[in-house]
């Protein structure tokens, strides 16, 4: 197999790069930005961050094999005793990215890049198993989707790679063009638009605008984009990308999606046509959302190439995720573990999922705050009442100062409400809740440690 490497013309190619002992230079197998992870033979990049200053473990780095290293500027003289290849730029941060878009040309492997308001991670994971039996699959893990995030993952890869599965986040503009920019994507997507993050992008068009810049760099690449024509914003957007693939459930588009129907439990059944094909599956996941992500997940790899005979047999080994409406079946109820992240849309699809699952008659909802919503919080908070109602939800334990208005406006419906300042009362209340009969929603945004009542509430489990 080939090695990757990074050469010494890739650092003369950095615009602000001055290399300091390039005779010493030996083509680098690795990039790591952590000093503890280092393996010989690779390139430390020191890089500032909001905690740490990688600047700080460059003779760690070293120590510990690093074969050169490279640093802003303003630092060299605090190494004038290294021996090694020094490399100095002006934003090791902007470098580090630099190098990742370079080490993403010297791939062999399709790059699938995708982002959006809700299921990224879900829809990344899918893909991930849709893939992984007959491909060499490097994906993003945990939360690495940011400016640092998407580097890692890049060189995570190597030339045994066949595909690169990259989920790329934003929160503020101007992210998305940037990691975009180093992913150059063959195949890109967005899973939806939503009201997520409104605190720094306004409106749900600001969010679009953002998030797009995946999809005009991978048209301009001469990518494949996919577009998503259930969602609104990105069905009328959708002419700006003329090689387009269309998904979706409803209309016509290139690969429509089916919901056959949901079992007892809430597991979805569902059906995919693409070419006047159509296969069926049962989905080892839960609820209309993660049909959804299903989709999205199916259309990319339909475009790959597999054949349905090998989607449905991965689809059968598809796992639930951690946090991300995760049902947890237990002698004396259900629970929907729910609590990595949450938004308005995202809150509808769980509370929807909880009233479709009909092995238990109770519905409690134990809710935490949405954040990041802007200035209109309170009443994205409040309008939750509207779908509690629907779905006719017999009890909602809310926590956090935001969560107080869906509690006061809940106060004059037919909904057993108890609001709660601390996290101890709430713990001590599940403690002691009657869980009999019962389907409970715990979600709320990541701040918010909702896992904690999960983990209370699963320590009544028989």
């Amino acid at each position: 197999m080939k090695t990757l490497k990074i050469t010494l013309q890739d650092l003369f190619d950095l615009e602000s790069a001055e290399i300091f002992n390039p005779d010493a230079y030996k083509d680098c197998r690795y990039v790591s930005i952590d000093s503890r992870s280092i393996k010989k033979g690779s390139l430390f990049v020191a890089i500032k961050g909001e905690r740490l200053d990688g600047h700080n473990f460059v003779k760690d780095a070293i120590r510990n094999g690093a074969s050169a290293v490279m640093i802003s500027e303003p630092e060299l003289k605090r190494f004038d005793s290294i021996d090694k290849t020094i490399i100095t730029v002006k934003d090791t941060t902007e470098a580090y990215g630099k190098l990742a878009n370079a080490w993403r040309h010297k791939l062999k492997a399709k790059v699938i890049s995708l982002t959006g308001s809700n299921g990224k991670t879900t829809t990344k994971e899918i893909l991930y198993s849709l893939l992984k039996k007959k491909y060499k699959v490097v994906k993003t893990e945990s939360n690495n989707n940011n400016h640092i995030g998407v580097p890692l993952t890049i060189f995570n890869a190597n030339a045994n790679t066949d595909v690169l599965i990259l989920e790329q986040g934003t929160n503020h503009f101007g992210e998305i063009p940037y990691t975009a920019k180093i992913s150059e994507p063959d195949f890109a997507f967005i899973t939806n638009i939503g009201d997520s993050h409104l605190e720094y992008l306004k409106t749900r068009n600001g969010v679009f605008d953002e998030k797009s810049a995946l999809l005009n760099i991978c048209r301009d690449k001469g990518g494949q984009v996919l577009i998503n024509t259930d969602d609104h914003i990105l069905h009328r957007n959708q002419k700006k990308y003329p090689n387009r693939i269309t998904f979706g459930f409803k209309g016509n588009p290139d690969i429509k999606g089916k919901i056959l129907g949901y079992t007892p439990e809430g597991k979805t059944e569902i059906a995919v046509t693409y070419n006047n094909k159509t296969f069926e599956t049962a989905l080892p996941l839960y609820g209309e959302s993660n049909a959804k992500n299903y989709l999205a997940a199916a259309a990319v790899v339909l475009l790959m190439g597999l054949k349905k005979t090998e989607i449905i047999e991965a689809s059968k080994k598809i796992k639930p995720f951690k946090q991300r409406v995760n049902v947890i079946n237990k002698k004396e109820f259900m629970l929907i573990d729910d609590t990595y992240n949450a938004n308005p849309d995202s809150m509808i699809a769980a509370i929807e999922l909880m009233n479709k699952m009909k092995a238990k008659s109770r519905k409690i909802a134990v809710l935490g705050d949405m954040f990041e919503l802007g200035e209109n919080s309170a009443d994205m908070h409040a309008n939750l009442a509207g779908i509690i109602m629907k779905c006719k939800v017999d009890e909602v334990y809310t926590i956090g100062k935001d969560m107080i208005h869906l509690h006061n406006f809940l106060k004059t419906r037919r909904v057993s409400i108890q609001h709660f300042d601390e996290r101890e009362n709430l713990r001590n209340f599940l403690h002691n809740l009657n869980l009999e009969d019962a389907v409970i929603l715990v979600k709320g945004s990541r701040g918010m440690k909702m896992e904690e009542f999960v983990e209370e509430i699963l320590s009544r489990a028989n």
